[in-house]
């Protein structure tokens, strides 16, 4: 029988999805499902978008640009110069979401066996996307009970080798919401000009920030132009998951070029969500603003509800729409399985994603959980209640 490659059987499962053929037993059972475990926001998307898509008027639906459409680049180059972040059109490839973005950037700058050095926990893809592209994930501990802050640059540079090409981050940071400040991109600045490392950054979260902190863009590192990659995406800013467009942004024209190659052999990115996205940047800020209230209000429910429970702990993130929380388990991947093969409470049970699988150290986060506070707050409440009810029962088996 013909084998799989080495590359198809190292690639992690997503913590994120795996578990959903449960969850859809567990629903034909008849439970409610309360999905904790995915950043789908029930937001609805702008209107513009929406009526942008309903107002096509097309006889044909063809191939847009592989750079993407120049209309959409120059608007979107626009955007980002209003939030004071200085981009050209000439420094923009747009994707078929951020993870291609991703991919175009790794694909990029990395051979095989070339190491990129990820905080973690980490966005549980980019181990995926470093294995597609061949490179190895060398991990740096963020902790709990610093709040998952930036680890000290002491810890990244022991970790530098003749391999290294790249540091990532996810800032806001997916999993643990936590916000990096300007003084901690400064010092990763500092640290990949010393030793000619590129600077990837994942700001797909950028406008979900809640109590007055400004978001430091890497693309405002200055002399560090040709170091800096930056990843965005339209998923989460206008709730357009389904829309699948990002982009990568990086004023160094050797990446540029080599991503180009990478976006001519997949031909385009999508065109009708290309239509949908160009409208999208005419969203009024009264919607942002509106949105950012109401994910303030869901991450304080959040975390005044899990503070409730015993033996839980837990930060309060300050951006994206995720956090961290340490439950009072022993594993918890067993946990969120059984609740949702065994486990209801009042004809309801909960569905989280595990956090091990967020880090590339084996044995960290065994008994943690990523929260996704993309529900409604009542929803939440009862989420979290249903939670503790879990917790009760699975701890006195």
């Amino acid at each position: 029988m013909p084998k799989i490659s080495k590359r198809g059987k190292q690639m992690p499962e997503s913590p994120i999805r795996k578990l959903a053929p449960f969850s859809d037993i567990a629903k034909k059972k008849g439970l409610k499902v309360y999905h904790l475990n995915i950043g789908q926001p029930d937001i609805k998307t702008p209107e513009v978008a929406i009526n942008a898509i309903k107002n096509i008027d097309l006889s044909i639906l063809e191939y847009s640009p592989s750079a993407g459409y120049e209309s959409y680049r120059k608007k979107l180059t626009q955007f980002y110069v209003d939030q004071n972040v200085a981009v050209a059109i000439e420094d923009v490839i747009i994707t078929t979401g951020g993870s291609e973005a991703l991919l175009f950037a790794m694909g990029s700058i990395m051979d095989p066996d070339d190491e990129i050095i990820i905080p973690e926990p980490f966005y549980a893809n980019y181990s995926a996307f470093s294995a597609a592209s061949g490179a190895k994930v060398v991990p740096v501990n963020s902790t709990i009970e610093t709040g998952f802050a930036l680890p000290p640059i002491a810890d990244f540079e022991k970790l530098i080798t003749p391999k290294t090409k790249a540091i990532l981050i996810c800032n806001p940071n997916n999993p643990t919401g936590y916000l990096y400040s300007e003084s901690e991109i400064l010092q990763l600045g500092t640290l990949v000009k010393k030793h000619d490392l590129f600077l990837i950054a994942d700001e797909v979260y950028r406008e979900f920030m809640y109590d007055g902190d400004i978001h430091y863009s890497v693309m405002n590192l200055v002399g560090l132009e040709q170091n800096v990659i930056m990843v965005d995406s339209v998923s989460k800013r206008y709730s357009m998951c389904g829309a699948r467009i990002g982009c990568m942004v990086t004023k160094n024209k050797e990446v540029i070029s080599a991503a180009m190659k990478f976006a001519q052999a997949r031909l385009s990115p999508p065109t009708v969500e290309q239509i949908a996205c160009e409208a999208a940047i005419d969203t009024p800020k009264s919607y942002f603003d509106e949105v950012i209230s109401e994910y303030r209000g869901r991450r304080d429910t959040l975390i005044t509800e899990l503070n409730k429970i015993e033996g839980v702990q837990v930060t309060k993130p300050k951006g994206a729409f995720y956090c961290i929380a340490q439950l009072p388990i022993d594993n918890a991947d067993t946990f969120a399985q059984w609740l949702l093969e065994h486990f209801e409470f009042n004809g309801e049970t909960v569905m989280v994603a595990p956090a091990a699988g967020f880090y590339s150290t084996p044995g960290m986060g065994l008994n943690q959980v990523r929260i996704a506070y993309v529900l409604k707050k009542e929803d939440l409440i009862r989420a979290v209640q249903v939670l503790k009810e879990a917790i009760r029962v699975y701890n006195a088996l």
